[in-house]
């Protein structure tokens, strides 16, 4: 009987053990997966992501009486501080052709002659749509009682990733006379339009940096402008020659500003 009862109360106690042996394993958690790594997007580029827009300025005074209509490229549309330090520029630019103006204007009589004097300030964008931003600012001018009005160009180009503004020297190989081609390029359109580059003009087409100052990055090529009396009287007005980018290949760097430009 003792024999059998112990032999039952073993079997029994097996039994359990086997049970709580189960139970433990159950209870035992099992290892969670590893945590997906989190995918931040890239952010786009700049200028993908802020607009060009124009910002008017108007003012007007008496004795002597003038009148300055102002236009200035301002981006938008992102608190970055290449955008903001591009902007600052732009004013900058805009206020100096004012100020200028005003100094001007300290010779003009108090009393108006004709109908006063005026400062007009626009702007074109002129390069495709990407990270360089290549800016024609047209300015036109009038002191009371000249014969006409004057105009002149001022021209920027802006690398907005980097946050700096692009010399022309900069399109090209470090080294390689860049300005020689370019005359030779602008001297023949020039001549081919009819314009008489005579002893008295053909100095403002000359290979130097002044005379090579305006210009601009646009889808064609590169746009030269020869402003007022520079190689033409102010009857023909401001000259503007495009040389396709092709025309200098050979000289442009292909790892430089141009290269999301170029076809």
């Amino acid at each position: 009987m003792r024999l059998s009862f112990f032999r039952s109360g073993v079997a029994a106690g097996i039994v359990a053990i086997m049970f709580s042996l189960a139970a433990c394993t159950l209870a035992i958690p099992l290892p969670s997966a590893a945590p997906l790594p989190t995918i931040t997007p890239t952010q786009s580029p700049l200028y993908k992501r802020v607009i060009l827009t124009p910002a008017a300025g108007h003012e007007e005074g008496q004795q002597p009486n003038y009148t300055i209509d102002t236009q200035t490229p301002l981006l938008v549309g992102s608190d970055d501080r290449r955008m903001e330090d591009f902007n600052e520029l732009m004013k900058s630019i805009v206020q100096e052709e004012v100020d200028e103006f005003k100094g001007w204007m300290a010779e003009t009589p108090a009393e108006p002659i004709v109908g006063g004097s005026f400062l007009a300030v626009n702007f074109a964008q002129l390069s495709p749509p990407g990270n360089l931003l290549s800016i024609k600012f047209y300015i036109m001018f009038y002191f009371d009682g000249a014969a006409h009005p004057g105009h002149y160009s001022r021209t920027i180009t802006y690398d907005l990733e980097n946050g700096e503004e692009v010399s022309l020297d900069q399109l090209f190989l470090a080294g390689v006379d860049y300005l020689g081609p370019i005359s030779i390029y602008c001297m023949d359109a020039l001549r081919e339009r009819g314009v008489t580059l005579d002893e008295f003009w053909i100095g403002g087409a000359q290979p130097t940096p002044e005379n090579y100052q305006n210009w601009n990055i646009t889808a064609d090529g590169l746009l030269i402008t020869f402003d007022e009396y520079q190689v033409a009287p102010y009857v023909a007005g401001p000259q503007e020659v495009i040389i396709p980018y092709a025309e200098l290949a050979s000289i442009i760097d292909p790892n430089g500003p141009l290269a999301d430009v170029l076809p």
